[in-house]
């Protein structure tokens, strides 16, 4: 009798320490008033995430067009004012990479460590924006050439910041398409960017007794300080430093379990235990970050054509007007299939063929490139040589994905990804000298190589995630988890 009341008395105190427990893994959305409740709520959560999130866009567009105003000023004396002799204006365009390299781990260490990217990328927006008007008020190489570097220099925080930031919001399954989106800003920068050029140069000659590349600098870096100021007050911060007053309490939490339950690991701790150099020694020791800042750099290779599109829309035998005219749909078409092959990887959770199907296609274009100089069968491939783009965003998301936790890792590991795959942009610098035109065909040759190489990477670094992937399941067999945790992206 004895042994049965202590028995029954186990019983109820085993019922009363796990049914709390038992009643919260039933229902983990209870805190929100359950799951229609839950899903209403992260519907209201998203619109308004979706819209501050917009101005990252916004944003690239007047990044790459601060980068690149130079090669349209070049059309409209910049060099010719500037003294500009031998490789002087190569060297003005490349040195913007040393800058840009050098500061994109430190910048988004500096990013996770103070927990406020509605100030840091909005200020350094700022910096750049200043620094391109200055670029119109030089007189010579030296001083053109330090605008440069240190335009390169506070540039580089933009990208892979913004790449952290919306990793800090948003589940892996939605971290495509957004990607997407905001790589559209590169994409529609390259489609348009020389058109809007081509207004300021022809409407703004000898304006005020100044010459219209100079207003090129003015305007465009005037712009780009202007929207800078306005996005200090529409981006968010991290779901735990980020501003109440657009925001309930509610959202706020909401926001942070979806990151919970997106590696298992709260993230509300945005400043770890040991600094900002544990992030950079866990980034830094990870053979994965490097294996994918190879395959990274090696694409960027495969795009370098991209510098080199109105030469190559050239060799169709067009005057430049409408040379220039017919660089825009490839891009347009290119940023229509980014959105598109981005958002069926997230909605399919598979990242692999995402990549290496349009990164294929470019493949094809390039062989078609090397094959014929018939007019049509060249314009069709620089439409495939252009939406090879597609590839390379999901490659970025592929990346943001991979690395997810600690918070301090995942932002160098993109920072480092980033940063090293824009020697990339110097290599491909010198892979279409004049001497291979107009054919080009050994500078197609480097391109499909280099394009080969990121496939095979690519292959290897999916079929390692499978094994981790395999692990995982195995750990939680072992522990009798029945609820399946954070699974790799494949």
């Amino acid at each position: 009798m004895t042994s049965s009341r202590n028995s029954s008395i186990a019983e109820k105190g085993t019922v009363a320490d796990v049914g709390p427990v038992d009643i919260k893994r039933d229902d983990p959305d209870a805190e929100f008033g359950g799951h229609e409740a839950r899903k209403k709520l992260e519907r209201r959560l998203l619109r308004k995430l979706n819209l501050r999130m917009s101005i990252l866009v916004v944003i690239y567009i007047l990044n790459y067009v601060d980068r690149n105003n130079a090669g349209a000023a070049r059309l409209r004396g910049f060099e010719a004012d500037l003294h500009l002799q031998g490789q002087e204006f190569a060297t003005l365009l490349s040195i913007l990479y040393v800058g840009y390299i050098i500061m994109q781990i430190p910048s988004n260490m500096f990013l996770n460590y103070i927990g406020k990217p509605s100030l840091h990328l909005p200020i350094c927006m700022m910096i750049w924006g200043t620094l391109s008007i200055l670029t119109g008020i030089t007189d010579n190489f030296v001083g053109a050439l330090l605008t440069r570097f240190f335009l390169g220099f506070v540039e580089a925080a933009f990208f892979p910041g913004a790449l952290f930031l919306i990793s800090k919001w948003y589940k892996p399954s939605e971290l495509g398409t957004r990607t997407a989106l905001l790589y559209c800003g590169n994409i529609i920068s390259n489609a348009f960017g020389a058109l809007i050029a081509s207004g300021i140069l022809d409407g703004m000659d000898g304006k005020l007794g100044r010459a219209a590349w100079r207003w090129l600098f003015y305007i465009e870096g005037a712009l780009t300080v202007f929207v800078a100021l306005c996005a200090m007050f529409i981006l968010p911060d991290f779901p735990a430093t980020t501003r109440r007053w657009w925001l309930s309490e509610e959202e706020r939490k909401l926001a942070m379990r979806r990151m919970q339950e997106d590696a298992g690991v709260g993230d509300e701790a945005e400043t770890e235990v040991g600094g900002m150099a544990t992030g950079l020694w866990l980034a830094v020791k990870d053979w994965k970050v490097w294996w994918m800042a190879f395959a990274m750099t090696s694409q960027v290779v495969a795009l370098s054509f991209n510098a080199y599109f109105p030469t190559l829309s050239a060799t169709m035998g067009f005057d430049p007007t409408v040379t220039l005219l017919l660089c825009a749909p490839p891009f347009v078409f290119t940023a229509i299939m980014a959105f598109v092959v981005s958002r069926h990887s997230d909605k399919t959770g598979e990242r692999f063929y995402h990549i290496t199907g349009p990164v294929f296609g470019g493949i094809v274009g390039f062989i078609i490139a090397i094959c014929t100089m018939n007019t049509a069968a060249r314009y069709v491939s620089l439409f495939l040589m252009a939406q090879s783009y597609a590839g390379f965003v999901v490659l970025y998301t592929w990346v943001s994905n991979s690395f997810p936790r600690p918070p301090s890792k995942r932002a160098v590991a993109v920072a480092l990804v980033n940063a090293f795959s824009q020697l990339g942009n110097v290599a491909g610098s010198y892979v279409w000298p004049m001497s291979w035109g107009p054919t080009y065909r050994k500078s197609y040759a480097i391109c499909i190589a280099t394009a080969g190489c990121t496939i095979v990477m690519c292959y290897i670094f999916k079929l390692h995630l499978a094994h981790l992937n395999r692990a995982l399941d195995k750990e939680e067999e072992e522990k009798g988890v029945k609820e399946k945790g954070f699974r790799y992206l494949l």
